[in-house]
């Protein structure tokens, strides 16, 4: 057992330091970074969406940036479409669960807000279906995926491509990275003298 947990951690940093030698990479998580940034400057907000354990990671970063990160500071409009269960489950009823986030995102998207949309595979048609709705609706729209970046990576503006084909390392890093642009968004909003 313990080799299979060394395993996991050293894979774990791999990806990270190829996150960290990948310049093409580096500067698209800076590029995607000023656009939520001049998204909040210009009082819009950043919606997130994603299936399983990225609901949670895109639950996570959406909470870093409404509530706090590293300090206390103005919220800023953050949210994730999959947190009011009785949407949710109505329109996976009514339409069809690939439709639970586009309808949300019809629902409160507007010109100039920020989609987020985290995706190990990157597949997910509820994922693809928000991501058009969302362009539809003049968003700008952001994707965290894995290596191949699948149907999303065509879809997005900016597409965030995890150097990975294994989902766990994959959402480690989207982890990873959300952590450093909410950190940057913090800093450059509401910096601290």
């Amino acid at each position: 057992m313990n080799q299979q947990m060394l395993r996991a951690i050293k894979d774990s940093i791999v990806v990270k330091e190829k996150i960290a030698m990948d310049s093409i990479l580096l500067s698209a998580i800076e590029l995607a970074t000023l656009k939520i940034i001049a998204c909040f400057q210009q009082k819009g907000k950043v919606l997130f969406c994603g299936n399983g354990g990225s609901a949670a990671d895109a639950q996570h970063l959406a909470a870093e940036l409404s509530g706090r990160f590293y300090y206390d500071r103005p919220a800023l409009q953050a949210e994730a479409l999959h947190v009011n269960t009785s949407f949710v489950t109505a329109v996976a009823n009514d339409y069809g669960y690939q439709h639970v986030f586009s309808r949300m995102v019809e629902a409160s998207g507007r010109e100039g807000d920020v989609l987020v949309a985290l995706s190990a595979s990157g597949n997910s048609e509820n994922m693809c279906l928000a991501i058009e709705a969302a362009k539809k609706c003049g968003m700008h729209v952001i994707g965290f995926t894995g290596q191949t970046g699948g149907k999303m990576a065509s879809l997005c503006d900016i597409t965030l491509k995890m150097p990975s084909s294994d989902t766990p390392r994959i959402q480690e890093a989207h982890i990873l990275i959300g952590h450093i642009i909410c950190e940057q968004i913090e800093k450059s909003i509401f910096p601290r003298h």
